[in-house]
C-alpha cells in the first residue's frame, strides 16, 4: 500500500447506504436490532443486578447505541478526532461493562469496535483501534486459545472484507454518477447543437430572402428618385414581392428540413437555378440521400452563390454542377462573368464567410474566388 492508501478515508459513497439493496439494508437493521435486544436482555437477566443496577445497565446500553450512531455519522463526515473520541467511549463502556459483570455485552462491544474500525476508519488508524478491541476480546474471552485466535482472525478478515465491499460499492456509485453527468452533458450539448442548427437555418433563409428583397426595393427607390416610368418601378416592386413569396416558401422548406422532410436535392437546385437566367444544372455520380446537415449546407451555399451572381454578374451564364463521389459531395457554381447588378454592394458581405464556417463544422471546405471567366464557388462536404 502507498502512504496515501494508509491515510485515506473510505469514500463517502462507500460509507453511505446509497447503492445498497433494500434486502441488504433490512438485514443490517435486523442485525443491529438483534444485538441491541441481546444487550438489553443481558442487562435485565443478570442475577447480581437489581434496582438501580438495572437502570444503570439500560443507560449503558442506550449510551452504547448513541455512541455507535455518532461514530457512524462522524466517520461519514471524515472527522477523525470526534470518531476517535467516540470509539474510545465505546471501548471504555465495554471495560465498564466487564467490571460490572456484564461479560457478554463487553465482548460484543469490543468485537463491534474492531470490525467497524476496519470498515470505516483510515487503515493507519483502524489497525491500532481494531487491535485494542480484538485484544480486549481475546483477553476476557473464556474459550480455548485456538478458538479465540480463529475468532479474532475471522472478525479481522470480516472487517476488512466489509471495507473492500463498501469501497467497491462506492466506486460503482461514483462511476454511475459520472455516467449520469456525462449523459446529461451529452444531452445538453445535443440540445445546444440543435438550437445552433435551427438558428443557422433561420439566419440563412432570412439573410438570403431579405437581401434579395432589399436589392429590388432599393432599386425601386433609385428609379423613383431618377423619375423613371411607372412600369420600371412596378417591375422592381413585383420582383421584391416575388422574393418575399420565395422567402416564405424557403422558410417553410427550412421548417420541413428541421422536421426531416426534405425535397430531393437535385429538384431543389433545378428550382432555384430556374430563377436565374442562363443557369444550368448538371448532376454526376450515383445519387443518394445525404444527411440533413450536409444537404442543408449544399442548399444554402447554392442559394448564396446564385444570389451573388444576380448581384455581381448580372446576365452571366451560370453552371451548377453537383457531383456525388464515394466519400464526399461537391457543389460547383461558376459564372461566365457579367456586369454588376444594380446595388451590387448591397448586403452584409458575410454570406460566403458564413457558408465557409458552416462547411468547416461538417469537416468540409468552401473555396470562392475568380477563375479564367468569372467567379467560382466550390463546396466539398464529406458524407
Amino acid at each position: 500500500m502507498t502512504e496515501n492508501a494508509w491515510t485515506r478515508w473510505p469514500s463517502r459513497e462507500a460509507l453511505s447506504r446509497a447503492g445498497t439493496s433494500r434486502p441488504r439494508r433490512l438485514l443490517a437493521w435486523a442485525v443491529r436490532l438483534v444485538v441491541l435486544a441481546l444487550l438489553l436482555w443481558s442487562a435485565f437477566h443478570q442475577t447480581h443486578v437489581h434496582g438501580w443496577g438495572v437502570a444503570a445497565a439500560v443507560a449503558g446500553v442506550l449510551a452504547t447505541a448513541a455512541a455507535s450512531w455518532g461514530f457512524y455519522r462522524t466517520t461519514y463526515a471524515h472527522r477523525l478526532v470526534p470518531s476517535l473520541v467516540l470509539v474510545t467511549v465505546l471501548l471504555a463502556l465495554a471495560v465498564a461493562a466487564q467490571i460490572a459483570g456484564f461479560h457478554g455485552p463487553a465482548l460484543v462491544i469490543w468485537c463491534g469496535c474492531g470490525i467497524t474500525a476496519l470498515e470505516r476508519l483510515p487503515v493507519a488508524i483502524a489497525l491500532p483501534v481494531a487491535s485494542v478491541g480484538l485484544a480486549s476480546y481475546s483477553a476476557f474471552n473464556n474459550d480455548v486459545w485456538l478458538t479465540t485466535a480463529a475468532t479474532v482472525v475471522g472478525m479481522a478478515l470480516a472487517g476488512y472484507v466489509m471495507r473492500l465491499d463498501a469501497e467497491a460499492r462506492g466506486h460503482a456509485q461514483r462511476l454511475l454518477a459520472q455516467e449520469r453527468a456525462a449523459r446529461a452533458a451529452e444531452a445538453e450539448s445535443a440540445a445546444l447543437g440543435e438550437r445552433a442548427r435551427i438558428a443557422r437555418e433561420i439566419h440563412d433563409v432570412l439573410a438570403h430572402s431579405l437581401s434579395a428583397q432589399m436589392v429590388h426595393l432599393e432599386a425601386a427607390r433609385l428609379l423613383i428618385e431618377r423619375g423613371a416610368d411607372r412600369e420600371q418601378i412596378l417591375e422592381r416592386v413585383v420582383a421584391a414581392r416575388a422574393m418575399a413569396r420565395d422567402g416564405l416558401a424557403e422558410t417553410r422548406q427550412a421548417l420541413s428540413a428541421l422536421r426531416g422532410e426534405l425535397t430531393p436535392l437535385e429538384e431543389f437546385l433545378t428550382e432555384i437555378a430556374g430563377s436565374t437566367d442562363g443557369a444550368e444544372v448538371t448532376v454526376t455520380g450515383e445519387r443518394r440521400a445525404l444527411p440533413a446537415e450536409a444537404s442543408q449546407t449544399v442548399r444554402r451555399v447554392a442559394q448564396e452563390a446564385l444570389t451573388n451572381v444576380r448581384k455581381h454578374a448580372y446576365g452571366a451564364k451560370v453552371r451548377v454542377r453537383l457531383d456525388y463521389s464515394e466519400h464526399e459531395v461537391t457543389l460547383d457554381v461558376r459564372d461566365s462573368g457579367g456586369r454588376p447588378g444594380e446595388l451590387s454592394g448591397a448586403g452584409s458581405g458575410y454570406g460566403l464567410l458564413g457558408m465557409r464556417e458552416r462547411a468547416e463544422l461538417l469537416g468540409g471546405s468552401l473555396e470562392a474566388g475568380r477563375d479564367d471567366e468569372g467567379f467560382a464557388v466550390t463546396l466539398r462536404v464529406p458524407v
